[in-house]
């Protein structure tokens, strides 16, 4: 009989790695698709406009680095009345010089410092599609540095700057990424090895209160440095008026607190690189539509940079979406076959004990 129970025992176990097995598989069903759709537009729209509207500050007299550094996070107000809703979810600074070829840098290496913390705090698996998704969307990016014109780049005094503040601008952009790469990886183990709650209330903690330092610190910075001295002025100066310079500040920060909700939920649905991957589908984006609202030339470089960011979003998704959930669904079936198998063995056994017994 010792031997009976230890099967039984060992069918049960079975049975509860099936469930489990199979509960991610079909948790993927059409709301979660809805969810994913929603944080992917809230990413992309997000990071777009609010790209754009930063190109328009400076364009039209805008000159604060920290006033532009602080629209990416001030706008986490707007966040707070959503923490009355307590349903569960079911299953970058910009300066004046800061031009896209910069960030594109940042987020072409962005990933890859993302990609490496994640395999080992998040048990990355790095397949040929990964590997080809994540290639891809790296030449997408650098693409766009090599196709920007920076001749005419200059420092807040107008002279143009020495190889040795390239190089200091540099060495900072890369470790801002790296820095950027590991919180996004270290998001990503919070919200799935440490928080236990699946609810609004933690996507929304995980906005609100780094923002609110990150926005206190920058506060500090501005009044430090004296540049809030010359907002008024600014403001006044402003190309398209006093109203439209206050509007374009306020929407720049809504649209980034965008970006930061579908950032978060895609980190909280699926992964950090994967939410990463969406962020670099959308920065060639900004060049393509950069032609029709600020004039400025189409290129054949614009257009194979959005045409990698593509592939390598298709290669991502066809690997995580298509070859991983059929290979889980087959595991799935196998491991409940495994598990309904020797029931009837099983039983054999049980009466020729009891026969025996007997």
């Amino acid at each position: 009989m010792g031997r009976a129970q230890q099967e039984e025992v060992e069918l049960h176990i079975l049975g509860v790695e099936a469930a489990e097995g199979g509960s991610f598989t079909r948790q993927r069903n059409l709301m979660w698709w809805i969810r994913m759709a929603i944080y992917t537009i809230f990413v992309l729209v997000g990071q777009t406009a609010a790209t754009l509207l930063g190109r328009l500050y400076y364009d039209k007299g805008g000159n604060s680095k920290w006033l532009a550094g602080l629209m990416l996070t001030a706008g986490f107000p707007v966040l707070v009345p959503f923490y009355f809703i307590s349903s569960p979810l079911l299953q970058h600074p910009v300066s004046n010089n800061l031009q896209l070829s910069t960030y594109s840098l940042l987020c072409a290496s962005q990933l890859a410092f993302n990609a490496f913390f994640s395999f080992f705090l998040n048990s990355l698996k790095f397949t040929f599609l990964i590997i080809n998704s994540l290639t891809l969307l790296t030449i997408s990016s650098i693409l766009l540095i090599f196709q920007t014109n920076d001749s005419t780049a200059s420092s807040d005094d107008g002279h143009p700057f020495s190889k040795r503040q390239y190089a200091i601008g540099f060495i900072c952009t890369i470790a801002a990424s790296a820095l950027y790469g590991l919180l996004l990886s270290l998001t990503q183990w919070f919200l799935h090895k440490v928080a236990k709650k699946k609810t609004v209330k933690v996507v929304l903690d995980m906005i609100i209160y780094p923002s609110l330092v990150a926005s206190c610190v920058i506060v500090v910075g501005l009044f430090a440095s004296g540049e809030w001295k010359g907002l008024s002025k600014e403001m006044a100066g402003f190309k398209l008026g006093k109203v439209s310079y206050l509007m374009t500040l306020i929407w720049t920060a809504v649209c980034w607190e965008v970006f930061s909700v579908g950032s978060i939920g895609l980190i909280f649905e699926v992964s950090s690189v994967f939410s990463n991957v969406i962020s670099t589908l959308g920065l060639p984006v900004v060049p393509v539509l950069a032609v029709a609202f600020f004039r400025d030339q189409m290129s054949g470089v614009k257009v194979l940079a959005l045409i990698l960011a593509v592939w390598g979003f298709v290669s991502y998704v066809y690997q995580h979406y298509y070859l991983d959930d059929h290979k889980a669904k087959i595991d799935s079936r196998n491991a409940d076959a495994a598990a309904k198998a020797p029931i009837v063995g099983r039983n054999d056994v049980d009466e020729n004990e009891n026969k025996e017994s007997n």
